[in-house]
């Protein structure tokens, strides 16, 4: 297990590096000067020499690769410079907003997965049911409509007509529902989808035909298909985590949720690329990492891919 650990750190150090060097590269590359647009947003008065000593301050006279080298090492202590906008550090930043979006991404993954899989249990039994034929409406609708459709919908039906919750989400469990309910809803009905299909795929199999056969109870018939489900499974929920983590954007600049998405708008809107850097490195991290230890749940579920030396 060790090594086959080590091995997945090596492909995953390989990722952040190519990540790291594209983001900076990118910003490297976006026009305008970045000690200007820094100056700029803290309101000092701009002068040929004011912009050169900036200039040279923020090491942007020297090499492209000995700017990258240096912001890498520093990334590496996590320091990840200081934003254009108020000077605070960027690292600082992120962590207070990996908070909220945390709150966000896991209450709404919590809610899908705890609503989609019984219902995907459900449908696969009674599969072609009237229940399987809402059930699957309901997940086409839910995996079609946009995040913001849902948002402007949630918002019209609970705060404009029934009043029970407030348009904007506010730091508390009540000012959590909006966002956490439109984030959740096209997230269960892919969940739904997949682990339905999952499921339906573990039942067609020959070890659940002479179980049944044998007279095994139903439910450890369905225990079987869950455990044989559970890498599938596995992946989709861990992907979503990332996705989340990463893709909640919308959500919380619509709610005015201040987590790592709304920061990362903010940013671009003010063009603060020190912290569109730090987020696009952060997000990449946490992503790489949820996916390390999906692989390592895979080996532990399965020991025969940890025995091939690959991954699911």
């Amino acid at each position: 297990m060790a090594k086959y650990i080590g091995r997945r750190l090596l492909h995953l150090v390989g990722i952040l590096i190519a990540v790291s060097f594209l983001t900076f590269l990118l910003m490297y590359l976006s026009p305008g000067d970045a000690a200007m647009k820094k100056l700029n947003a803290q309101g000092v008065a701009v002068s040929e020499e004011i912009i050169e000593k900036t200039r040279e301050s923020m090491g942007l006279d020297r090499p492209f690769l000995v700017q990258y080298g240096d912001w890498a090492l520093h990334a590496l202590r996590f320091d990840l410079g200081e934003s254009y906008k108020d000077g605070f550090p960027v690292a600082g930043k992120l962590v207070k907003a990996l908070r909220y979006t945390a709150i966000l991404a896991l209450g709404s993954l919590a809610l899908a997965f705890l609503v989609a899989l019984p219902l995907a249990i459900l449908t696969a039994l009674h599969k072609d049911s009237l229940l399987d034929d809402i059930t699957r409406l309901f997940s086409f609708a839910g995996n079609s409509l946009p995040n913001f459709l849902i948002s402007v919908l949630l918002m019209y039906f609970l705060c404009v007509k029934a009043r029970l919750l407030p348009l904007t989400a506010k730091e508390s469990v009540k000012g959590l529902i909006m966002p956490c309910l439109a984030l959740s809803i096209p997230i269960c009905g892919r969940f739904i989808r997949q682990f339905r299909a999952e499921i339906l795929e573990q039942l067609g199999k020959p070890y659940v035909s002479g179980a049944r056969l044998r007279g095994v109870k139903e439910r450890y018939v369905l225990k079987n298909v869950l455990h044989n489900a559970s890498i599938s499974i596995l992946t989709i929920v861990g992907l979503s985590i990332g996705t989340l983590f990463g893709g909640s954007v919308v959500i919380e600049t619509i709610f005015r949720w201040p987590g790592l998405g709304k920061l990362a708008m903010d940013a671009i809107s003010n063009r603060d690329y020190p912290v569109i850097q730090g987020f696009v490195l952060f997000t990449s991290t946490v992503y790489v990492v949820i996916n390390l230890l999906i692989d390592i749940c895979y080996a532990w579920i399965d020991p025969r891919l940890r025995r091939k030396g690959g991954g699911a």
